[in-house]
């Protein structure tokens, strides 16, 4: 069943390992980029444990269990009341934990503590996903503490993140770690001309512009991205080859202009994205992939520099878990691209 998800094999091996030795750990960290199928890989993982006739330590698929797992009914974005409990799939010993708005709420980590501690309805085991867990604030983190210390043999808990420093430190120490890479381009490529019907220039910009993430990849508006990232090379180009404070400071006010938050953070993606590619270039010259603009911008960048510029878009993000303004921190970054 793990066949049909794109990329991280060792992730897949590791998975079966786990199953064929009886060994799954009570909790456990999936950590990776964002959409490169860690939620997919978690309840996939969790077909494997309560299936009733696993094939090669895999969910068959087809049993009742297998099929139950994956149907949820997730509640409406704004009922908190149900945001604040284990959300379960079909089958009863499968649930998750999602954030409400962008926090994962603490009553929901206090439910799941009680529902893990039940013991499993029909399979052997209970499997408990907490999806995005970065979004625990601390009275969550230190709620889902108390399970972790003493974990019930019969519940497995997996904290699905793609910011898992974010997580706190007695939380990390606690759980064994999953970590997932981004999934190759030829293989997004593929995908987005065998199953969404791309031409091959759509395919092949999308599938390099995603950074590795198959889901950024499948939910592109071509034409959007195409505008996004037209913005963010010629920020790349005014900021990192010319220098162009003025010009910068005025392509500033045109990422902010009445974007929503989503639009921003795509627009981050794109950007972050690009940076990307320009710093692998600079660091293995032999990326034959790479098209003219990425090969100009690399021909004069600072490798280190770029280091520090994804780490600070990164630092952005997390400041987007709280109310900012998006055009001071949006300033601030792009100075730091046409000055430092």
């Amino acid at each position: 069943m793990f066949d049909h998800l794109l990329g991280n094999q060792a992730v897949k091996d590791a998975i079966r390992r786990f199953i064929s030795t009886g060994r799954v750990p009570n909790s456990l960290l999936l950590a990776g980029p964002d959409g490169v199928g860690k939620r997919q890989f978690a309840l996939q993982f969790a077909k494997a444990i309560v299936c009733h006739d696993p094939v090669e330590h895999e969910g068959c698929g087809k049993c009742t269990s297998c099929l139950r797992v994956e149907v949820f009914k997730f509640p409406a974005a704004d009922n908190r009341d149900e945001h604040e409990k284990v959300i379960f799939s079909e089958h009863a010993d499968v649930g998750q934990v999602i954030p409400y708005g962008r926090n994962v709420l603490a009553k929901a980590i206090r439910d799941l503590e009680k529902e893990a501690n039940f013991r499993p309805f029909e399979a052997n085991a209970r499997v408990f996903i907490i999806d995005e867990a970065h979004r625990m604030n601390a009275t969550a983190a230190n709620a889902l503490l108390k399970t972790l210390e003493e974990p019930p043999a019969t519940s497995h808990i997996f904290l699905v993140t793609s910011r898992p420093n974010a997580l706190l430190p007695t939380i990390r120490s606690r759980v064994q770690t999953l970590r997932f890479g981004p999934v190759d381009e030829s293989e997004i490529e593929h995908l987005l001309l065998t199953t969404h019907k791309y031409s091959q220039d759509d395919a092949q910009l999308v599938a390099f512009g995603s950074n590795g993430s198959v889901s950024r990849a499948v939910s592109t508006n071509i034409e959007e991205f195409r505008e996004l990232r037209t913005l963010a090379i010629t920020i790349l180009r005014d900021a990192l080859l010319s220098r162009d404070l003025v010009a910068v400071l005025r392509l500033s006010e045109k990422v902010t202009a009445q974007r929503s938050t989503p639009e921003y953070e795509m627009f981050l993606d794109v950007l972050q994205g690009l940076i990307h590619q320009v710093w692998t270039l600079c660091i293995d010259h032999t990326n034959a992939r790479a098209n003219g603009e990425i090969k100009e911008l690399a021909k004069s960048a600072d490798p280190t520099k770029l280091a520090g510029l994804l780490d600070h878009i990164e630092e952005l993000r997390a400041s987007l878990l709280v109310n900012v303004n998006k055009k001071i921190v949006t300033d601030d970054l792009l100075v730091k691209m046409a000055t430092n």
